[in-house]
């Protein structure tokens, strides 16, 4: 059964259509993962699935009666004020009347021993209590606070929580409603991965249909079973996850690039044809006529010749981190450490040694001390902590604030050694375009800070990179590139990351912080997950 079907739907947010004519088939059952370049129209798909936004043209059919659970990227403020419980329980309130009146009945008939009038009452709304699934809301919404690890925040209010914490508190209130379609746009944002893999777990034994907008490529592997590429404002439907969809995609651009190279050549020769026919009637002049006139019949052939347009591929960002000088073999030496933040004990007995040319994960649930690890590194003023000789630190954080008035050229400037048109020729190629290097940086979205961020990186030629969510806020292919560069890249690498796909590509060892300890793992993620069990 056919759950949403766009036709040839078309939007702009301007003078240029971001969705020229997509059309959209999704089934009952369905897992879609709707990816493309950020800027594409995913989130925009989504918004006029759920009647966000309108459509300039075309059609969109939903299946009569089907009920659509939608999370934003951002927090709804409809929710300030409120309870996180009462948010969660919202749409049951029926339920929780009738669990009310149990309560109720329960307390008269301690106070009311063999009152049969009592109980059949208490036996009545028991029994329409059960229909209405009375006892598996409650199991649901206490298996789902858990596993979203929201469970202890239940009496708190809405804005006095975290942007992380109010995203899961919003998607546990959508999914205890088990709505035949679900809408997720970057679920995995602000989850760590014991939740992201519950996360994964719960949806994989879904019912309903879901449709989901990500940049997290093992989630993608996990959870989907259809990939839907936006580009150029177009269309193009994977039956397959996202792994299977890279080489059935690198196969349909290598096929395109064939049969627009064999037009090419046809027109070529065509056009080559059309002119010697038309010489050879001017020389057989006055008798030329049959000559002109097969050099029309191939022009009109010419003309209605369907034109195959020349594949685009995105140029990649030059990320290529280069080094002016090794360290010593001791990148990093951390002896007998605990870490604290003010009272509050984070990791005990630190006994950590990074040597030169490795790349080390750190990862473990939010809030047990990652961040603050990095940071401690970096301030380099504690003496169990000490950095080996010709260690030149390069850092990404997790929160990229540019709190100056400063340009992107004038801040770029800072970096750079050359001339004007040589910064703004290399700005250009980290998508900062024209008068777009004129934006103040305070201004820049999260996208922008990272790109900006990597290209001073870049810059400074250090051996030791350290990174904190290297991978929020950029898309798939740009994931993609810096994962190749720092596979290439020379220095030592220590980052922290909730992304998979990213540990899988890049990492040699992982440090697992757990119970307030540090477990070493020597090998990348699945290898963590197999020894870890």
């Amino acid at each position: 059964m056919i759950e949403i079907s766009l036709n040839n739907v078309k939007k702009s947010f301007g003078f240029k259509n971001i969705l020229d004519g997509i059309n959209i088939e999704i089934k009952t059952g369905d897992r879609v993962s709707i990816i493309g370049e950020n800027g594409c129209g995913k989130t925009t798909v989504l918004d006029i699935i759920n009647s966000i936004e309108s459509i300039d043209s075309g059609s969109l059919a939903i299946r009569k009666g089907a009920k659509i659970g939608y999370l934003n990227q951002q927090p709804e403020n409809k929710y300030n004020n409120k309870v996180v419980k009462d948010i969660i329980c919202e749409g049951f309130k029926e339920i929780l009347d009738y669990e009310q009146k149990l309560k109720t009945y329960e307390v008269k008939m301690v106070n009311e021993p063999g009152n049969i009038s009592v109980i059949n009452k208490y036996l009545n709304i028991q029994e329409k209590f059960m229909n209405m699934g009375g006892y598996e809301i409650n199991t649901l919404i206490d298996k789902v606070t858990h596993g979203l690890n929201i469970n202890h925040l239940l009496n708190s209010t809405f804005e006095d929580l975290s942007g992380g914490e109010q995203k899961r508190v919003v998607l546990a209130s959508i999914i205890v409603k088990k709505p035949d379609i679900l809408l997720l746009d970057e679920p995995t944002n602000h989850l760590d991965i014991d939740t992201i893999e519950w996360l994964e777990d719960f949806l994989n034994k879904y019912k309903g249909t879901i449709v989901i907008v990500s940049h997290d490529r093992y989630f993608l592997d996990r959870v989907t079973n259809k990939t839907i590429l936006i580009e150029n404002g177009k269309t193009i439907v994977f039956h397959c996850n996202y792994t299977k969809f890279l080489k059935e995609n690198n196969d349909r651009i290598e096929l395109e690039f064939k049969e627009y190279k064999d037009q090419q050549k046809l027109i070529t020769a065509l056009k080559k044809k059309i002119k010697q026919l038309e010489e050879f009637g001017r020389l057989a002049y006055p008798g030329g006529e049959p000559f002109y006139k097969r050099a029309e019949n191939i022009r009109k052939r010419l003309e209605r010749l369907e034109k195959i347009d020349k594949p685009i591929i995105k140029k990649e960002l030059p990320i290529n981190f280069e080094i002016d000088k090794r360290s010593g073999k001791d990148v990093l030496t951390i002896t007998n450490y605990d870490l604290f933040i003010e009272t509050k004990e984070l990791i005990k007995n630190i006994n950590l040694k990074i040597n030169y040319k490795d790349k080390i994960c750190i990862i473990g649930s939010n809030g047990c001390g990652k961040s603050t690890l990095l940071k401690r590194i970096i301030d380099n003023s504690c003496e169990n902590i000490k950095l080996g000789s010709n260690v030149k630190i390069g850092y990404i954080p997790q929160q990229i604030n540019f709190n100056s008035d400063l340009t992107i050229l004038d801040f770029a400037r800072k970096y750079f050694e050359g001339e004007e048109s040589h910064l703004r020729s290399a700005l250009s190629k980290f998508q900062f375009y024209g008068e777009n290097v004129f934006k103040k940086i305070s201004k820049l979205s999260g996208g922008e800070k990272v790109r900006l961020k990597l290209f001073t990186l870049i810059q400074d030629h250090c051996n030791f990179i350290i990174l904190d969510e290297p991978t929020n806020h950029i898309d798939i292919s740009t994931k993609e590139t810096l994962e190749e560069a720092l596979k290439t890249y020379e220095g030592t690498v220590l980052f922290v990351s909730h992304d998979r796909y990213f540990i899988n590509k890049l990492a040699t060892k992982v440090l697992y912080i757990s119970d307030k300890q540090i477990k070493e793992y020597f090998g990348n993620y699945d290898y963590f997950i197999e020894h870890k069990k």
